[in-house]
């Protein structure tokens, strides 16, 4: 998700990272799941996005009905296009039929910046959720919309799962004096997983042809619902449009949508492709050889890259990673919410380890991320997990569950390593007070928030991260753990032995708030409970009681800093605390 963005730097002569919020995705395919499902994740992280469970509740319109069309991150009105007969109940990015969109924001070259019409990524999303009954209809879905009204934001990825299949979209506009986009879409093989973070990662695609069978061009997209082998779709003009506005010279089967649309430059691999190394790293066992390049610390090319050149083959990365593995194991919802809470632990970068954590090795750095000493450009690294995360989720596609009761958004906000991925059904017809749009704001309190609550018990945890995380981690581990292996299941084959849908709605969402409800409040409590034992730097303990005794006992301890710390501290000031 995007405020300001992760740019294409290639106008730019430095290594410094830009500016910017950033998302994170990844993709499991049904045959790399353990349980048979499809899954997505998504991490929404922006400074100033407050975390909040959106809902679109089916409803049926007369002919004639118009939609208003607002932009999602400004709430700036775009204009209307023509409402469907029927639209689908949507929770958060997932609906009733369990099709599940996320998206990271790449950006891209920024002369292709601000089309025509009035579609934004955000709005692009939503409207095909409340239309689309299978990732392949979702696909044509935003293909039909951003060709008939026009795309007006920059460089997006987009993640689009049901129960059965995974793919990737990755679009963008044609710029300021024209109106649609060019885009492609691929489809995960099954048993293999993906991901993408801000960095555009579909490079070369098979072209549609007598004897390339599995690929279709947009102008043929009603192939894609006849065909389940097709695995390629894409605008027709992807390349064309390249060509003709002399940002591409080369062959069109050696064309590389990245390559051309947003080439690789130390920002956008360093803060980005990074994450999604950080994901196959855990899956897969041959990793390191893509180290170099997705450090930026090595972007091989055949020959120099120039900016504002005309891409040819020549001048694209020769060892970036690919667009998807098969793993080692399979990847279960628990292992995916592990995915999000990265900090690239056991790697040289791992900000943890060094002096910038301070005495109790908080992995994290405020803003900005990149610095200047002495004339030399540094930078801090961008991880999976951060702090301006609002909301992020994992939506499981259950096949083997029909909808609408098989689909889960696992939802969480803020910063996705502090919080508790909480069961929502995406059937269910009410949201949560705790999660639901309108209770507070970046600008307003609001003691029933979850947003709220986490960020409060987040920001405590920053500031003596090597105590207060690890009892954070074994409370979110106990709550997750029981509703993956225990309270979900329960209420699966409680639903589904229901007599009606109806009635099996009504149990899901009843469910799905309790859940919400009582997380925020226990949150509220072990909040309550981390402070008082860890104030003022003490490490507070209930001692053993006496008889009569009007006040409960407490054991206050004073845990000194590493022996690291002071010796950094010493070297940095010499005698000056030194005992004579």
């Amino acid at each position: 998700m995007k405020k300001t963005l992760f740019l294409f730097l290639a106008l730019v002569l430095t290594v410094a990272l830009p500016k910017a919020n950033a998302c994170t995705n990844f993709l499991i395919t049904k045959g790399a799941s353990t349980d048979g499902s499809c899954m997505i994740s998504y991490a929404a992280d922006s400074h100033v996005l407050y975390g909040e469970l959106y809902h679109y509740p089916a409803a049926d319109y007369p002919e004639g009905t118009m939609l208003d069309v607002y932009d999602w991150d400004g709430g700036m009105y775009h204009g209307q296009i023509p409402q469907v007969a029927h639209t689908y109940n949507v929770v958060g990015n997932m609906n009733e039929w369990q099709v599940a969109i996320g998206e990271t924001t790449y950006g891209g070259l920024e002369c292709l910046w601000g089309g025509q019409g009035i579609i934004d990524y955000g709005s692009l999303i939503y409207i095909t959720l409340q239309r689309a009954k299978t990732a392949r209809e979702a696909i044509k879905i935003m293909g039909d919309l951003v060709a008939n009204y026009g795309y007006v934001s920059e460089g997006e990825s987009f993640s689009i799962a049901d129960t059965e299949e995974c793919w990737i979209l990755e679009m963008i506009g044609k710029g300021p004096q024209n109106k649609g986009a060019v885009w492609v879409a691929r489809r995960i093989p099954d048993g293999y997983v993906s991901g993408h973070a801000n960095q555009a990662r579909i490079t070369t695609f098979p072209l549609a042809s007598r004897k390339c069978k599995t690929s279709i061009t947009y102008k043929n997209i009603d192939k894609l619902f006849k065909d389940a082998n097709i695995d390629c779709v894409y605008a027709d003009d992807v390349i064309s449009f390249a060509k003709e506005s002399k940002l591409y010279d080369g062959p069109d089967a050696q064309f590389s949508f990245s390559d051309v649309y947003c080439p690789a430059d130390f920002g956008t691999v360093r803060g980005c492709d990074l994450r999604v190394w950080a994901m196959f790293n855990k899956v897969v066992d041959n990793m390191n050889e893509y180290w170099d390049y997705a450090t930026g610390r090595n972007i091989k090319r055949a020959q120099p890259y120039t900016a504002g050149m005309c891409q040819t083959p020549a001048n694209f990365p020769t060892n970036r990673m690919p667009l998807w593995v098969q793993p080692k194991q399979k990847v279960s919802v628990l292992d995916m919410m592990d995915f999000m809470r990265d900090h690239l632990e056991g790697t040289e970068l791992d900000m943890s380890q060094d002096v910038g954590a301070g005495p109790f090795h908080c992995p994290y750095r405020w803003r900005p991320m990149d610095w200047e000493v002495d004339g030399v450009s540094y930078v801090h690294e961008r991880t999976t997990a951060t702090q301006q995360t609002g909301f992020s989720f994992v939506a499981q596609c259950r096949g083997y569950y029909p909808a609408p009761l098989g689909g889960i958004i696992w939802f969480g906000v803020d910063d996705a390593d502090n919080c508790v991925y909480c069961p929502m059904y995406t059937c269910m017809t009410e949201i949560p007070e705790c999660f639901r749009v309108g209770n507070g704001s970046m600008s307003e309190w609001s003691e029933t928030s979850a947003f709220w609550t986490f960020n409060q018990m987040s920001n405590w945890a920053y500031t003596k991260y090597d105590y207060i995380h690890p009892e954070i981690e074994k409370e979110q581990s106990k709550l997750e753990s029981d509703w993956v292996n225990n309270t979900v299941p329960a209420m699966d084959n409680r639903a589904n032995g229901c007599k009606n849908q109806k009635e099996a709605i009504r149990m899901l969402t009843e469910f799905s708030n309790t859940q919400a409800t009582k997380l925020c409040q226990s949150w509220k409590k072990f909040y309550q409970h981390l402070f008082m034992k860890y104030m003022d730097g003490n490490l507070n303990t209930v001692a053993p009681s006496q008889p009569n005794q009007k006040y409960t006992p407490i054991n206050s301890d004073h845990p000194k800093y590493s022996d690291e710390y002071y010796r950094i501290l010493i070297e940095k000031t010499g005698d000056k605390y030194k005992a004579y």
